[in-house]
């Protein structure tokens, strides 16, 4: 596993800008960076193959798209990869988390309205290999997980 003091300040100055926007040329980044788009080109590509980064997508606002319904299903299962492998089957599932604590799994969900998010939760509680759900309704986001910029400079 990967450290994060084998990279140096300028790969690390390159996830930090892309965490906050990975729009742009690479011209213009490597502008930013103000080092040359060759050497930018040439980082990112490694950071890519180490799969350090692995993708570039819109950042969206669900609830700008009208899903109002989110929620995290703690569920209670008695085989968990194979419950999970299920749970990534459903459509309305944006995240899965493999954790520690009362719950064997954590999956976020979101959904268009009350009867969708309803049979959400009655479709992962229908597998077979899960004993129960505890369901929570998000509320607000105050900061999406999209939003996140690890603090990756002055570790050293």
């Amino acid at each position: 596993m990967a450290d994060i003091n084998d990279y140096d300040d300028l790969d690390r100055r390159i996830v930090e800008l892309l965490c906050k926007s990975s729009q742009g040329s690479f011209r213009q980044i490597a502008k930013q960076l103000t080092v040359h788009p060759t050497t930018l080109i040439q980082r990112v590509k490694a950071l890519e193959a180490k799969g350090v980064v692995n993708g570039y997508r819109a950042k969206v606002n669900y609830l700008n798209l009208g899903f109002e319904y989110m929620g995290m299903v703690h569920v209670y299962a008695d085989d968990v990869v194979d419950t999970q492998e299920k749970i990534k089957e459903i459509p309305q599932v944006m995240a899965i988390f493999d954790v520690t604590g009362d719950a064997d799994i954590i999956v976020m969900i979101s959904c268009l309205d009350r009867e969708e998010f309803s049979d959400t939760v009655k479709r992962i509680n229908s597998i077979s290999s899960v004993r129960k759900t505890n369901t929570s309704v998000v509320l607000n986001v105050v900061k999406d997980i999209g939003d996140f910029v690890p603090v990756l400079r002055n570790r050293e």
